[in-house]
């Protein structure tokens, strides 16, 4: 029989890339809320998490899922540092009901972190070892759930991942860099804020091999390059064939955010690569895989 896997937030950029790659070898079930999601071949339940808590606690009990993947999480960190209650819930509450409710059912628990749990100081890409220090409230609220994660089962999986991208709907970066180049409009990336991006594709691949590796623990799952956004999109229009010179630098002094951001926050993702045998590819086979998969002709 296969193995049963629950998506907590399916119709997300990571929840349904993952459903696309484990569709054929597991007995899939995913919780959408606003947006559709069309899967022929899995069980989909409507769930607002933030109205109704106890709908997902029932829902892992009554399916007794044998992996949970937990993408969620608010997609803006400025509203987490406007709005305490909102964050305190997503991230730290509901986490907690499904760790709990996992342990309860022994279903092993794969939760998504962030780079943001760092502070941005350090010169080098960050190790599982180093010492977190969030500097905005969505990092201390993300690092509140890794340790419920931790504590509940020995089974579970925390991965922290950074800017994950890919050819979907969802990709919110590469989706505005590549749309409005396209259409000959200025665009703004920061250029004093650095990360490590993420094809989704390799964490989807990674955490299918993490589920039959029976791996658990904390682990970096990043891509290979640290650069910042306004680099990301230069490398973007590179490949494209779009015109650098609408790619306007902005610093953070500049462009305020509610939320103060880490300055480089890249994640070094070795532990996990060997440990699965599995390499995340760097920002430039990134892009290309994702123009690969656009269809899209060189303007």
């Amino acid at each position: 029989m296969s193995q049963k896997m629950l998506i907590v937030g399916g119709s997300g950029l990571v929840g349904s890339t993952l459903a696309q790659y484990a569709m054929p070898n597991y007995d899939l079930h995913m919780t959408i809320n606003k947006n559709k999601i069309t899967f022929t071949n899995a069980l989909i339940s409507k769930i607002d998490l933030l109205e109704d808590r106890l709908a997902i606690i029932n829902l892992i009990k009554t399916l007794n899922p044998d992996i949970v993947i937990n993408t969620v999480a608010h997609s803006s960190v400025d509203l987490c540092e406007t709005n305490h209650v909102i964050a305190d819930l997503l991230h730290v509450d509901i986490t907690k009901d499904i760790a709990i409710a996992c342990h309860d059912m022994g279903s092993k628990l794969i939760h998504f972190s962030t780079d943001t749990v760092f502070d941005g100081k350090l010169d080098r890409k960050y190790a599982e070892e180093d010492t977190p220090n969030p500097i905005n409230y969505y990092g201390k609220t993300r690092l509140m759930a890794e340790s419920i994660v931790m504590e509940a089962s020995n089974l579970n999986v925390i991965l922290r991942t950074s800017v994950i991208y890919g050819w979907h709907e969802r990709s919110r970066f590469t989706n505005w860099i590549i749309q409005s180049l396209r259409d000959k409009k200025m665009v703004d990336p920061f250029v004093d804020q650095y990360n490590t991006p993420t094809l989704v594709d390799d964490l989807a691949k990674s955490i299918l091999r993490i589920i039959e590796m029976h791996v658990t623990g904390l682990y970096h799952a990043v891509g290979k390059t640290c650069l910042s956004r306004y680099e990301f999109a230069l490398r973007i229009a590179d490949q494209f064939g779009f015109d650098k010179n609408l790619i306007k630098p902005v610093t953070s002094y500049e462009k305020k955010q509610d939320a103060p951001r880490p300055t480089k926050s890249c994640l070094d993702a070795q532990k996990l690569e060997k440990k699965i045998g599995y390499n995340f590819c760097d920002i430039d086979t990134g892009i290309g895989f994702v123009l690969n998969k656009s269809g899209f002709t060189k303007m």
